[in-house]
């Protein structure tokens, strides 16, 4: 999405050798125009999947997964990450490595939310290592439910997020690619 490789140029800064920190529009200040627009090449790659939920990690995920559960007028359900006194009984739970954070997280689903008669898109910011959609995926194969595809904003490709992905059969449309970070600049794969 040529839109949105170009704000990543405009407003991104590469931070070391594998840091991408976009916070000016996608996950601390929100950009919503051009979410809508991301909402939008969600919904037109996989419209034809019959998708019933959305699902995300939160908080980053949540902006474009909101945009595409717009756009397929379909519940968004996002993965909490902390624990609450409302959420704590009849849980899909998984364990979900933050690269960024160095930390990991035990994100739950309430089993309200999901089951076997949902097909589901996931949806999430970036795609480096592949651990919030395998923890996502994990989790609607707990309900029984169907993977249609993954939606990203930003991946990563020279990490191993992909190729994880790719494994678990989840069919990926990355909005924008990088294939490296050169000189403090965003390099994209070729279209």
């Amino acid at each position: 999405m040529k839109e949105l490789e170009e704000k990543i140029k405009k407003d991104g800064r590469v931070l070391g050798a594998d840091i991408l920190k976009v916070d000016s529009f996608l996950n601390h200040q929100i950009d919503p125009v051009l979410m809508k627009k991301m909402g939008e090449e969600f919904y037109n790659e996989f419209k034809n999947q019959n998708v019933t939920k959305i699902i995300t990690v939160e908080s980053s995920g949540i902006a474009p997964a909101v945009m595409a559960g717009l756009s397929f007028n379909k519940p968004v359900v996002f993965a909490r990450k902390h624990k609450s006194l409302t959420l704590k009984d009849d849980l899909y739970t998984a364990d979900v490595y933050s690269f960024t954070k160095q930390t990991s997280n035990k994100i739950s689903v309430s089993k309200n939310f999901l089951d076997s008669s949902d097909n589901v898109l996931i949806i999430d910011d970036f795609l480096a290592n592949g651990q919030a959609v395998k923890g996502l995926a994990d989790i609607a194969k707990d309900a029984g439910a169907n993977i249609v595809g993954a939606g990203i904003v930003i991946e990563k490709s020279f990490q191993k997020g992909r190729s994880l992905v790719d494994e678990m059969g989840i069919k990926v449309l990355s909005l924008a690619r990088i294939k490296e970070f050169k000189d403090g600049q965003v390099v994209f794969e070729e279209d």
